[in-house]
């Protein structure tokens, strides 16, 4: 049986693709009922963002205003103006989640933060894994609709910001991601079970264009009708 990391990467577009790439473009549609809790309903309904797929640096533009930017770096979140003035900014803003609940209301440095670190996992994921200080290690298959998934535990290391230190991801047969399974640590700790689907080949590299992100029961079954996080790409550019 082959190696689950190396046949997931061969499936997403193959390592040596993935050394190419440069930047990583799309146009989002992001909702669900997290950003109403947090306060922010539609900051993120209708925007464009850009990633740097070999370190983490996300930007998001319009972001709650016309000309503005709204960009993630791992240890820094800055709102920029269209002239280039830095208007606000945070260093080490993981530390403002402290005391963090699932109803604790957002600032928009916080929103950047999140937002970026998210979309930053998702678009390099299965690729980031390879990167030092990732530990892999495959568990027992997940079974779902009649379908067997095979499961790898990956333990983040501490300099790559995301949900949670250990998340679990899920691959078919062919090594396509079908979901993804995480604790958001700055929510105070919750179980969420994220499905990806319609998968397409852009520029060499499969990417997911449907996203949604669903609390998890005990039974590790997601809620349905609690649906936290729902992202559709309309489309996606690779340089």
């Amino acid at each position: 049986m082959p190696d689950l990391l190396d046949l997931a990467i061969e499936a997403h577009g193959g390592w040596n693709r993935w050394l190419q790439v440069k930047q990583l473009r799309a146009h989002v549609a992001v909702g669900g009922a997290i950003w109403q809790v947090k306060g922010w309903p539609g900051a993120l309904a209708d925007i464009r963002v850009s990633a740097d797929p070999h370190r983490q640096h996300v930007e998001y533009a319009p972001f709650l205003e016309a000309g503005q930017r709204g960009v993630y770096d791992a240890d820094r979140t800055a709102l920029i103006a269209a002239s280039g003035e830095i208007r606000e900014q945070r260093e080490s803003p993981r530390a403002s989640f402290k005391g963090h609940g699932l109803a604790t209301r957002w600032d928009a440095q916080q929103l950047i933060y999140f937002s970026g670190y998210a979309m930053w996992t998702y678009l390099t994921t299965p690729f980031l894994f390879r990167l030092p200080g990732f530990e892999v290690e495959e568990t027992e298959p997940w079974t779902e609709d009649g379908e067997a998934w095979r499961g790898l535990r990956v333990t983040f290391p501490a300099h790559v910001q995301s949900h949670s230190t250990e998340q679990t991801f899920y691959f078919d047969a062919s090594g396509l991601l079908r979901r993804h399974d995480y604790s958001v640590e700055i929510m105070g700790g919750t179980s969420t079970a994220h499905y990806v689907s319609d998968p397409k080949c852009i520029g060499g590299l499969v990417f997911p264009t449907r996203r949604r992100a669903y609390s998890k029961g005990p039974d590790n079954r997601p809620l349905r009708d609690r649906l936290a996080v729902a992202i559709d790409f309309l489309s996606i550019e690779v340089e």
